[in-house]
């Protein structure tokens, strides 16, 4: 039996484990606090992050993480971005020989402007052809409840990849394979950004008009961005980018849409953060892709718009005012 470590008792990390549970997989589940390790081994729940979820009996938790990492083929990475360089430190000299690492994160990291394949082979000394990627349309929520949902499986060694989609294929969770890394994570990373867009602008109640708009222009600036990184364009019109895109900024399980909502809305950022229990990757995100913009020399107006909004506080209505007065241009440049 395949045996998987999963480092990472969030949602998805924990949804993710599910996944490679129904698909035949042995599965370890890392956390810090003993009394959520406890709650999944006696009562198979995750009381913080799925509560009405059994989880299934191939999956066990642990505190120890060199007990998690013990033997395991797969090792999965379910953290928040920015915590992944230090978690990972300490993790690395655990890690099983040949193990597969495999990011569920969808992040660009501050300072560095690094995406998390590019940590994960710094930071645990492995080859790229042992860092996957695995992006697209998931929301947590309806993958715990065994709903429907396809994924991409990226890395740059395609028999790897395949191994991977062999590890998480059951008959709700279809996984595709990519050898294309940067298209992927960029699409999952930008998207967050994109999704605060949206949800401001539903926030503030500005219609469909304006959502399709700023859906289609963000993946626009994507596109722009990944070809100026070496992506392959294809990438972006498939689940890791217009799939991951749309559910991210048309879900209310979506954590950034909602995110975005509140500030729509009037809250403040110290106000939205207060009322927001699990990580929202594109507040933190959105200046590092600026940044990642910037190295490029692409243009990329809504996630400048967003960072103005989310870390400069300008006015929801003022950035929108500013955005449209945008010189007008052919669609396509």
């Amino acid at each position: 039996m395949t045996k998987a470590a999963v480092f990472g008792t969030g949602s998805w990390g924990t949804a993710f484990a599910m996944v490679l549970a129904d698909a035949g997989c042995e599965v370890t589940l890392w956390g810090r606090r003993p009394e959520l390790a406890e709650a999944v081994n006696t009562r198979r729940v995750n009381p913080d992050y799925l509560p009405d979820t059994e989880l299934p009996a191939a999956i066990t938790a642990t505190t120890d993480a060199a007990e998690a990492a013990d033997g395991a083929e797969f090792t999965v990475l379910a953290v928040p971005s920015q915590t992944l360089r230090g978690n990972l430190a300490g993790w690395a000299p655990l890690l099983h020989p040949g193990t597969v690492l495999v990011s569920l994160m969808k992040g660009v990291e501050l300072g560095t402007a690094k995406r998390m394949s590019e940590v994960i082979e710094e930071v645990a000394g492995v080859d790229r052809s042992r860092v996957a990627v695995l992006t697209g349309p998931n929301l947590a929520r309806e993958i715990a409840a065994r709903q429907p949902a396809a994924s991409v499986v990226a890395c740059a060694d395609e028999g790897v990849a395949q191994r991977l989609q062999a590890a998480c294929h059951t008959p709700y969770f279809r996984p595709y394979t990519n050898t294309d890394v940067v298209g992927c994570e960029l699409g999952g990373a930008v998207k967050n950004v994109i999704a605060l867009a949206v949800g401001i602008a539903d926030g503030m109640a500005l219609g469909d008009n304006a959502k399709a708009s700023l859906i289609t222009r963000g993946l626009a600036e994507t596109t722009r961005l990944g070809l100026a990184m070496g992506a392959d364009a294809h990438t972006f019109a498939g689940l890791a980018g217009m799939g991951d895109l749309v559910a991210t900024c048309s879900s209310p399980l979506s954590r950034n849409h909602t995110f975005g909502t509140n500030l729509g809305r009037g809250m403040t950022l110290q106000e939205t953060i207060a009322v927001t229990r699990q990580t929202a990757e594109g507040v933190k995100s959105c200046e590092s892709v600026r940044e990642l913009a910037r190295l490029h020399g692409v243009e990329m107006p809504l996630t400048e718009t967003v960072v103005g909004i989310v870390h400069d506080g300008k006015p929801p209505l003022v950035a929108l005012k500013e955005l449209m007065a945008r010189s007008a241009k052919a669609e396509r440049v």
